[in-house]
């Protein structure tokens, strides 16, 4: 097990800036905090913005039971499907061992994996890449370029990150949210970072398929990484990497801390 504290820092990110991110797409959106338990759910298309996560260090393994069974009722009364994102290094030794088969029971389906990540880092040289330039997203033309790259890079409708990002003024105004751009203008990258108690938040950090593997992620990045640094004089950032984009994210100075597992309702 990692430092646990990492791993608390990490939950307390998500349910932080998940609250602020759900609210900006509809501020009805439902952001309890039950025991144990963080809602964060804007019910819409964008599956990124329905969210539960698990709370409480130290769960058991008849806790978790417990949990689970109250997480898969509140994600069946909502109209819109999204997913728990279940920290492993909060559960307890024969609670993380058994987590896949609790999940099952409950009516949970493992989707992907992922890791929280780290690192005072900040601040960073500014960057740069060779067949890119950056342009913050000011507008709404550029807001849906960087919601239609989140879109293709995680097999989404476009419609769906549309719905999620459409309609937000915040991501135009206090969001460092940053778009790479090829040389005949073509967007296909993007990186945000946001505030969130005291650290830079990184977050729907995504390339077009049509052009991975060539660096740029990592520069949008350091990109949004820089400049939410130079605005706000912070020094420490957090992040929630899948398992696709967290060999990147070391070569910038984060860490890992708690493996994540993202769950979904069983069809």
């Amino acid at each position: 097990m990692r430092d646990l504290a990492e791993s608390i820092e990490s939950v307390e990110q998500l349910a932080t800036v998940w609250r602020v991110m759900v609210l900006d797409r509809d501020p009805r959106a439902d952001v309890r905090d039950l025991p144990g338990i963080a809602i964060r759910w804007a019910d819409c298309r964008f599956a990124f913005w329905n969210c539960v996560t698990l709370t409480e260090p130290g769960t058991t393994a008849g806790l978790l039971k417990q949990r689970l069974d109250e997480v898969a009722q509140v994600m069946r009364a909502k109209k819109h499907p999204g997913f728990l994102w279940v920290f492993e290094d909060l559960l307890d030794e024969e609670a993380r061992a058994g987590l896949g088969r609790a999940a099952e029971r409950a009516g949970l389906v493992h989707a992907f994996a992922g890791t929280g990540m780290a690192g005072d880092l900040l601040p960073l040289p500014e960057p740069g890449h060779p067949e890119l330039t950056f342009v913050r997203v000011t507008t709404d033309d550029r807001l849906r370029a960087f919601a239609d790259i989140n879109s293709r890079a995680y097999g989404f409708p476009l419609e769906d990150g549309r719905d999620g990002l459409g309609r937000s003024s915040l991501w135009k105004s206090q969001v460092y949210a940053y778009l790479g751009v090829r040389a005949d203008g073509t967007p296909v990258t993007c990186a945000a970072t946001v505030e969130a108690d005291g650290r830079l938040f990184v977050l729907l950090v995504a390339t077009d398929p049509a052009w991975e593997r060539r660096g740029y992620g990592e520069a949008v990045t350091r990109k949004a990484l820089y400049e939410g640094g130079r605005a706000t004089g912070l020094t420490r950032a957090t992040l929630h990497a899948t398992a696709a984009g967290a060999p990147v994210y070391p070569r910038i100075g984060f860490a890992a801390n708690s493996p994540m597992r993202f769950f979904a309702l069983k069809d």
